[in-house]
């Protein structure tokens, strides 16, 4: 594995674990304006991701197909939202915000929980920075390092602010600095685990690779949909979140069109 796959890979996890540590800088609890605000960043980010960085890749390697290149794109979509789907229904988690745990019961902390919710989050965007990583090192795939490098870069800048909604809500409830800076750490480790699977079984992912592309698209989707975009929105009405939204997908959309 060479060093630029390397830090590709550990990107991701790299913003998560900086956001993490603005427990130690930050006072009080994060205001809920501010948590809407980068919580609708992230989600533009990941909409942006999906489609520039994984769907339209996609359909471009299966051109073959001609006016059916559209159906790996498709396919993968859907099992993305039902894999996801399957998790969040086994997997105990508690959203922020939220008062009520969702999945299977458990007797797990509420602060497992919340780290679980966030890890279901991220798993998705390791698979995506796997799968493109994978799609670069076989040479007909047509992926470069630098549009390789742009995705996992647009991860980790939405992976900072979504580092710090992990651990200083935690800190807030009484958790040590320490602490709420492990678990969001923690919540992070998904993501190279997940890019890192990927990759070694690089020989099998290209065949398939506009599936394993829109597979990780759909999952983030699901991720937006069924809980980012809710958290962006809850509480007194605001255009916060959308505005955000907006910056955090242009932004996206920029990176990728000039840097990949």
């Amino acid at each position: 594995m060479t060093i630029e796959i390397f830090q590709g890979i550990m990107l991701p996890f790299l913003g998560t674990s900086l956001g993490a540590a603005c427990v130690f800088f930050m006072r009080g609890e994060m205001k809920r304006g501010l948590q809407r605000a980068l919580t609708g960043f992230a989600a533009g980010v990941m909409v942006a991701a999906s489609v520039w960085s994984l769907l339209i890749p996609a359909m471009e390697q299966a051109s073959g197909m001609g006016t059916w290149s559209f159906v790996p794109a498709v396919a993968g979509f859907w099992m993305g939202i039902v894999f996801l789907l399957a998790l969040d229904r086994a997997i105990p988690h508690l959203h922020l915000n939220s008062e009520k745990a969702e999945g299977p019961k458990s007797a797990l902390s509420r602060s497992t929980m919340l780290v679980l919710a966030v890890a279901l989050h991220n798993l998705p965007e390791g698979m995506a920075v796997g799968a493109v990583f994978a799609g670069m090192i076989m040479d007909n795939a047509g992926i470069s390092l630098a549009g390789a490098l742009t995705l996992s870069l647009g991860i980790a800048i939405q992976n900072f602010p979504e580092g710090a909604i992990i651990s200083m809500p935690l800190r807030a409830e009484g958790s040590s600095k320490s602490k709420a800076f492990l678990y969001g750490v923690l919540s992070g480790v998904v993501e190279p685990i997940g890019a890192i699977l990927t990759i070694m079984a690089a020989n099998y992912v290209v065949p398939v690779l506009p599936y394993l592309l829109s597979f990780s698209a759909g999952a983030m989707i699901y991720v937006v949909v069924e809980e980012l975009i809710p958290e962006m929105s809850e509480g007194e009405h605001s255009n916060l979140g959308t505005v955000m939204f907006a910056v955090g997908f242009s932004l996206m959309m920029a990176l990728d069109v000039a840097l990949g």
